[in-house]
């Protein structure tokens, strides 16, 4: 009888691990989704990881008979290193790809159970002519092969989140005007993708980081057991979104409550995901032994992910200074020439640096592993993983 329950404990703390990455690496799951088997072990072990997010994160865990959602609170607003990104291409949203993405769901929300792609564009084409997008400079009216483009990305990424299904059709017709779409509103999924305490209706501010500030403000915490409540939350939510914590970072509030914590907090985190901490003189991070619970890894293959390594080595020999911007160009240029055998052709021809660095420093930023300004990358500590030591000849025996 020991042995069953033992072994049915470790099945269910199994289960409960992989529901629990399951949720970290897609927050919004369907039951019709891409993986119905994790949404089924979510709705099994739905109470108890519900206690758990709302113990040490603060984040609500939302699940009904055909969706699952875990409502983020992030721990900082000022994370810009993790857009939303095109489906296919994998090009980061710009400005007006967000706006179009905001402008879909407010028609989408106000539409009928299907819809047509022309129909949602004549939407959008309708909302951009408030006079508040139009004295910003948001300008839409699906005149160009670009504007349908740009449309045609956001709805790849509604369809990837199951906002919308696709019932007949193709989107590339519609970029190139010979034809439309249908699809089907999904409206569970639509009324659970908002992930805020409040809604955006409810802000008086103007101001962009105002209303943002507004947008994610959590009720002040009034008594010592809730400012304690809120740090550990911001702690394990950090531990949680991020590849590294570094203590210089956290107020003296924060220090003093992981340096009294900082075991049970790790503790908890590895038992329900199996992530590991490494803690070290500069900060924590979680280590992720399976290596899927991350949309940016290092290394990676291929050119760009050879010259991100070769750039990180480079940078952790100069941890004591900033890097200017063209001095890594420069670096990544005479990279290429030694690498000419294994890089992709195109990577030597002049100016191919420039993209090659920025891709680079892109990932090195979004692994928090750098800091960068618009001239200078300064190393932060946990980039010395990737630095190369002087080779050394042993004693023979």
């Amino acid at each position: 009888m020991s042995s069953l329950a033992d072994a049915l404990s470790s099945t269910r703390a199994d289960e409960q691990r992989r529901a629990a990455r399951a949720l970290l690496r897609r927050p919004l799951l369907r039951a019709s989704g891409p993986d119905p088997d994790a949404f089924l072990l979510v709705r099994k072990h739905g109470p108890r990881l519900r206690e758990w997010f709302d113990r040490n994160t603060g984040w609500r865990l939302v699940v009904d008979s055909e969706v699952a959602r875990l409502v983020k609170n992030p721990a900082t607003n000022d994370d810009h290193t993790h857009p939303a990104r095109d489906v296919r291409s994998k090009q980061a949203f710009g400005r007006r790809r967000y706006v179009l993405t905001c402008l879909a769901l407010a028609a989408l929300d106000r539409a009928d159970a299907q819809i047509t792609l022309g129909r949602l564009a004549e939407l959008v084409v309708l909302g951009a002519t408030d006079p508040v997008l139009v004295e910003a400079g948001t300008a839409f009216t699906l005149q160009g092969r670009e504007e349908r483009a740009d449309l045609v990305a956001v709805v790849r990424l509604l369809l990837d989140l199951g906002v919308l299904s696709r019932v007949a059709g193709d989107e590339d017709a519609f970029v190139k005007d010979t034809g439309d779409v249908l699809y089907d509103v999904e409206r569970r999924v639509l009324a659970a993708l908002l992930a805020a305490p409040r809604g955006p209706s409810t802000i008086d501010s103007q101001g962009f980081e105002e209303r943002l500030t507004a947008l994610t403000a959590e009720v002040p915490a009034t008594t010592e057991d809730l400012r304690n409540q809120r740090i550990r939350h911001r702690l394990t939510r950090r531990l949680l979104d991020e590849t590294v914590l570094y203590y210089d970072e956290l107020d003296e509030a924060e220090i003093a409550y992981l340096t009294s914590q900082r075991a049970a907090i790790t503790a908890r985190i590895t038992e329900l995901t199996g992530l590991v901490a490494e803690a070290r003189a500069e900060g924590i991070a979680m280590v992720d032994p399976f290596d899927d619970l991350t949309d940016v890894r290092m290394p990676e293959t291929g050119t760009e992910g050879h010259a991100t390594l070769l750039l990180a080595e480079h940078l952790a020999r100069n941890t004591d200074r900033a890097v200017g911007i063209e001095e890594l160009r420069e670096y990544v240029r005479r990279q290429a020439r030694e690498h000419r055998s294994y890089w992709r052709r195109n990577a030597g021809e002049p100016g191919a640096e420039v993209e090659l660095t920025t891709v680079a420093l892109d990932r090195l930023e979004a692994l928090r592993l750098v800091y960068r300004t618009p001239d200078f990358v300064t190393a932060f500590p946990a980039l010395a993983r990737y630095a190369l030591a002087e080779p050394t000849i042993g004693d023979s025996a």
